[in-house]
Formats: C-alpha cells, structure tokens, sequence
C-alpha cells in the first residue's frame, strides 16, 4: 500500500537519530455482530498531514514510560477513548514516516464496549466508526495519481472508507492488519 514512486527513507534500516517516536491506537470494539475500529480525520492546517485519514495517535512524550501509554493517552486525548477499557493485545510493525520524520508504533488494543467518543476539535475534524469486515471488501482498496504540489505525483494506492481516503502510512498499517487476520484464518 506504498505511493509509487516509493521514499526509499521510509524502508531504510538506517533511520536518522532525530526521528520522533509516535504511537498509534488500532482498537477493534464489537457493535452489533461486527468488529469496528476508529479512524480519524485530521482537520486543516499547515503541515505535513493535514486533512488526512488517521488512527488516533501522536508524539511520545518524554513523561510517558512506554509506547502503549502513548497510544493509550493520545487516543483519550483525541477521541476520549477511557484507557481502562483497553485491553493492549500488542503491536505492528514499527513504520518509518519521512515527510514528518515520526517512526510511528500502531499499538492493537480491544475494548469490550462501544466507546463514546468525543473528537478534541483542534486535532480531530471528524470520527470515522470502520467495519473491520469492510476491509475486505475488493471496492473498498483502489489506486489513484495523487498530486501533492505541481513537482510531485504518486502512484498511491488507498482504501476507500466512508468516502475518505485513506493513504499512505494509515494504509499501509491497515494492509499489515490484515494480512495478520488472514494469516490467522490458514
């Protein structure tokens, strides 16, 4: 799920030594018979991902003792999910993000219950409630040119969620959940 042409910074093994740590929360919640996850959309501003789709998430700070609580406090302080309803089932992969320099940690977690959510409006323009099962959906992933400025073009794969697209390194930790799933069905 990597733009085309792909930033070779992102899979480098070498990442610079003034990367910032982030953590991100995938957290499957049950709502009726089906699993559900929470999707954010950025609002508008000057930066690198602005009005983009994301998990909710951001920077480690340097009072946080790990990269769990990290992913615990910015997703209660982003959509107000309780961090004692969250069951922490472990980790992806670690993943690289060279326009903000962040290496980001999507942290997997579970809650026995809908959370009542609530977005921290100067972070968050809007909450997007998202079916695990609507993953595999083969309409749901398409590919589009995406034009960042008049210099750059991509090649990008994205998944189409509640008329959003959803992009870049939020895809491509999508696509490695998934891949995870399927690989528990063999």
């Amino acid at each position: 799920m990597s733009p085309q042409p792909v930033d070779t910074r992102r899979f480098d093994s070498k990442i610079p030594s003034t990367h910032r740590r982030s953590a991100v929360l995938v957290m499957l919640y049950p709502q009726g018979e089906n699993a559900f996850f929470p999707l954010i959309k950025r609002p508008e501003y000057r930066g690198a991902h602005s009005g983009q789709i994301a998990f909710p998430g951001g920077k480690m700070e340097i009072t946080d003792p790990d990269i769990f609580f990290t992913a615990l406090r910015e997703a209660e302080e982003e959509v107000a999910i309780n961090p004692d309803k969250v069951t922490i089932l472990g980790r992806l992969t670690d993943l690289y993000i060279p326009t903000s320099n962040f290496l980001v940690t999507p942290v997997l977690g579970f809650s026995q219950e809908v959370p009542d959510f609530i977005p921290e409006r100067r972070e968050v323009q809007r909450i997007l409630p998202t079916s695990l099962k609507s993953l595999f959906e083969e309409p749901t992933r398409q590919r589009t040119q995406l034009k960042l400025n008049p210099s750059i073009t991509l090649d990008t794969p994205f998944f189409e969620i509640d008329r959003e697209m959803v992009w870049g390194a939020t895809a491509m930790i999508l696509s490695e959940f998934i891949e995870l799933l399927k690989a528990k069905e063999e």
